[in-house]
């Protein structure tokens, strides 16, 4: 069903893969609702996945680009000001990677040069982007940024590795970014903390099976599926939530305010 929530906005998607993907359900959402979108990967990812199917149907330019790169996004960044010939009104980070957990490597016996990688991936990458729509004065008064962030970023959990840490890192870019861009131009910067979600990133960590079932027990309201983050993330891109900022929101069926018992 569609409420009109994102009419006549414009907005940049980034880490959509395939239809695992959780920016894959956010774009589809976004449209729905009554956006444009541009939709952004790493060339890899492009070629390798099926963005160019889902930008098809929602009638989607995509742009290649290596979120890493200050230069490639700049490209990014002004390619879509000119696609949509002005300022944007939404951004999604929703990129992640760690090569320790890809390699099997535990948080115990990092790789140090994974780890950096896994950081710039991860974390850098959104500060990266925030600070090129800011020098680009890229987004409209009110605009929304969102990530997408997970629970390890505030409790320790084995087998998430140095995720965990890249996501602690996500939500303070989110809080510190977040502050400059509302008092100086408006904009709201908050993180979703999402249930486990088998996404193909997701598929990666170790007892991913596992730790979705015993969590999905746990939380109140079961675990939060993919479309149900892209329902969330829309709102945020909204104007009903135009004075949430700085903050990490939870789409997680009540899991985050649940002391387990052992």
């Amino acid at each position: 069903m569609s409420y009109n929530l994102l009419k006549g906005k414009r907005g940049i998607i980034t880490g959509v893969l395939n239809e695992q993907s959780i920016a894959w359900q956010v774009a589809k959402r976004a449209v729905e609702e009554g956006a444009e979108v541009l939709l952004t990967n790493t060339p890899m990812a492009i070629r390798f996945g099926t963005i160019n199917q889902l930008a098809a149907t929602i009638n989607s330019p995509v742009v290649a680009a290596d979120a890493t790169s200050v230069s490639d996004l700049e490209h990014l960044v002004d390619t879509a000001m000119e696609h949509f010939g002005g300022q944007l009104d939404f951004v999604l980070h929703s990129i992640g990677m760690s090569p320790n957990i890809r390699k099997g490597i535990g948080y115990e016996a990092l790789n140090y040069d994974f780890y950096a990688k896994t950081l710039d991936i991860s974390a850098m990458s959104y500060h990266k982007l925030l600070q090129t729509l800011y020098k680009k004065d890229a987004l409209s008064k009110g605009a929304s940024v969102v990530a997408l962030s997970y629970i390890a970023g505030d409790r320790a959990m084995r087998g998430y590795g140095d995720m965990a840490d890249a996501k602690a890192m996500l939500q303070s870019i989110t809080r510190n970014f977040g502050i400059i861009f509302a008092q100086e131009k408006g904009v709201r910067v908050n993180t979703v903390s999402q249930s486990p979600t088998m996404t193909t990133a997701g598929q990666g960590i170790e007892g991913m099976t596992e730790m979705i079932d015993t969590i999905d027990r746990i939380s109140p309201l079961g675990n939060a599926s993919a479309t149900d983050c892209a329902d969330y993330v829309i709102t945020l891109f909204s104007d009903l939530t135009r004075k949430i900022t700085m903050q990490t929101l939870y789409s997680d069926g009540g899991y985050s305010s649940v002391l387990p018992i052992s």
